[in-house]
């Protein structure tokens, strides 16, 4: 009977803290994925969706920083939509994300097919090169740019006057001030973009490009055919986040014309509806005024984004 009692012993009863270790264990692993991704989104909406939805608020309020804060409901943007002003920053802001985008891309999108296929000796550099126009001050980038462009002693009137042509005042006039700026937007962001678009050039396999060569495909053909198809979401998130960015533009146009502060010239010639926004709210104290061309340039932001999104994905199906 011993025997059997050595041989067969007693199944053991798991103690309370067992128990409850066992319980904790499996609760543990479903929370910790949430926790790992909690700071971004603490951060988001301390940083993000709170200004967001309080700039909102603002915006149906005559809003005195100091003084009383009346509730006007949409009278801000009753005004807005009568104002010449915002219309007129509206035009320059489309007028500076049309001319600098297109061109950027494209520029991106031929140079990073360049650098990809071509043999360059040190090419490490020159893509390492491409970054310095990113990493340098905009500050910087403005005076140097201001001075190409000036009236009397700019660059390109120098080299107009060599062909005996008039000197042009680039910030006299709306497209004038929306080449200038748009040149550089275009310089700082053109490299990095380019990076984008190489990085995934080089994750595609060279075998596909042979192939395409054996059978008969010119280079045309297998940009056109290979390249632009596989790089399509890249081209889809370049394509987005500059919208995002070519809408919001501030500190180009500030920086482009600094004696005349946040109007951009005495036309306002450049002035977009970053810079109006900050006239209207930080210049002139008008915060209710200053969130409802906040609000609207949101939604422009995000009708813009999902058209470029929309449009996009059309072009996907259709191929």
């Amino acid at each position: 009977m011993s025997t059997a009692t050595a041989t067969h012993p007693q199944k053991q009863r798991k103690t309370p803290v067992q128990k409850a270790t066992r319980i904790l264990n499996p609760l543990s692993e479903r929370i910790a994925p949430y926790a790992y991704i909690a700071p971004f989104f603490i951060i988001f909406i301390i940083f993000g969706l709170f200004p967001l939805l309080f700039t909102f608020y603002v915006s149906l309020f005559d809003w005195n920083p100091i003084g009383k804060q009346t509730f006007v409901g949409l009278a801000n943007f009753e005004q807005l939509f009568a104002d010449g002003r915002f219309w007129n920053a509206l035009l320059n802001t489309f007028g500076i994300f049309l001319i600098s985008t297109i061109p950027q891309l494209i520029l991106a999108l031929f140079l990073a097919h360049l650098l990809n296929h071509a043999r360059l000796r040190w090419a490490n550099f020159f893509r390492m090169a491409l970054l310095v126009p990113y990493i340098t001050s905009v500050a910087a980038t403005a005076i140097v740019f201001a001075q190409i462009f000036d009236r009397n002693f700019g660059l390109i009137n120098w080299v107009l006057g060599l062909f005996g042509l008039p000197a042009v005042n680039f910030l006299a006039t709306n497209y004038g001030s929306w080449i200038l700026i748009s040149t550089m937007v275009m310089w700082r962001w053109f490299g990095y973009n380019t990076l984008l678009y190489l990085a995934g050039l080089q994750s595609m396999p060279r075998e596909m490009f042979e192939a395409a060569s054996v059978d008969g495909a010119s280079s045309w053909q297998q940009f056109w055919h290979l390249t632009i198809p596989s790089l399509r979401p890249i081209i889809v998130f370049t394509v987005i986040m500059s919208t995002i960015g070519g809408l919001q533009i501030f500190t180009e146009p500030l920086l482009a014309s600094p004696e005349s502060g946040l109007t951009c010239g005495a036309g306002r010639q450049c002035q977009t509806l970053a810079l109006f926004l900050y006239e209207q709210g930080f210049g002139l104290f008008k915060f209710g005024y200053g969130s409802a061309i906040g609000v609207v340039l949101f939604v422009i932001v995000v009708l813009v984004s999902l058209l470029n999104f929309f449009l996009s994905t059309r072009t996907r199906k259709a191929s």
